[in-house]
């Protein structure tokens, strides 16, 4: 996956909490002016009205609730994050917020494990999910994906790059990653395969996992692991935020789309998808990917089950 999978505060064991200390609060924080360069989490964004034909697209029993009940992972910044006062905040808050509108409903977005949130959608506990799931095929056979962002992999390390990662052989090395997500699958299936058809050792344990992505960067910052992989924005995010103690390894990789999730053939989606296009073509889709400076991933359309891998 290019996308992740989960990804809060708390430390991973050994972690020193002087080294860690600039991640965490970075992550936890909406203002722009600390954390080396976080996005403008008070940033304006025009008022979403509701588009009277997409309105007539969502299903009478979703109407009458009067909301969208949404889960996300609030883990991984900028996309799904608490501020300093508990509040979920991040890009794809804000865009359920403005797609909810759309369509004449109030989004309630709810923090959730990441690997719990698509059973959450097949138990009818969510009628979306947006957590940076990456669109692929997999996913496709159990939920209906509407796309809404381009994302790719990317590998970060320690600055200095202590331990001479190299981001096209990771083999022998421990590298950190969410559980569940796009790529701790490379891992998995990709990377260790390489590694054992070359002779040499795989990346240790298939992955150092961690259920919260912030574990994951406070890992490398720590020293507990060599070097951490996760979806490009998330890791340029965590280099902001570790005020110097973090740089990109090699290029961003493996781009594809991320979708919003929503049940398998539900009739939502119809909605979900008209209300992204909406957002795409009135402009306020592109204020919300600048306010959180993510403008770089923005699609041009929005297609449903639009997975390439």
């Amino acid at each position: 996956m290019t996308a992740r999978t989960q990804r809060t505060r708390l430390l991973a064991a050994g972690v020193a909490a002087v080294s860690v200390s600039l991640v965490l609060t970075g992550c936890g924080s909406s203002k722009s002016s600390e954390g080396g360069g976080a996005p403008n989490a008070s940033a304006t964004v025009n008022e979403v009205k509701a588009d009277d034909k997409l309105v007539a697209l969502v299903p009478a029993d979703v109407k009458s609730a009067g909301k969208l009940v949404v889960g996300a992972d609030a883990s991984y910044a900028p996309d799904e994050f608490k501020d300093d006062s508990g509040k979920v905040i991040g890009m794809d808050v804000d865009l359920a917020n403005a797609i909810a509108a759309k369509l004449g409903l109030k989004a309630e977005v709810q923090d959730s494990g990441f690997t719990a949130i698509i059973p959450g959608i097949q138990s009818n506990k969510f009628q979306l999910g947006m957590s940076s799931f990456t669109d692929n095929k997999e996913r496709e056979q159990v939920v209906d994906m509407v796309t809404y962002f381009n994302s790719g992999s990317a590998i970060a390390v320690k600055k200095g790059n202590p331990n001479k990662v190299d981001p096209k052989d990771l083999c022998g090395k421990k590298v950190a990653v969410q559980t569940g997500t796009t790529q701790a699958d490379e891992i998995k299936d990709t990377r260790n395969p390489d590694c054992a058809k070359a002779g040499k050792p795989g990346i240790q344990n298939d992955g150092d996992k961690f259920d919260l992505q912030t574990d994951v960067t406070n890992a490398v910052v720590s020293g507990r692991d060599d070097a951490m992989m996760a979806d490009s924005q998330v890791v340029d995010y965590a280099i902001k935020q570790s005020g110097g103690q973090l740089e990109k390894l090699g290029d961003t990789y493996g781009v594809a789309p991320y979708g919003v999730a929503l049940a398998k053939g539900s009739k939502l989606t119809p909605a979900v998808q008209g209300a992204i296009q909406s957002l795409i073509d009135d402009g306020t889709y592109k204020q919300i990917l600048t306010k959180w400076g993510v403008e770089a991933g923005a699609l041009d359309k929005s297609t449903v089950n639009g997975a390439v891998s």
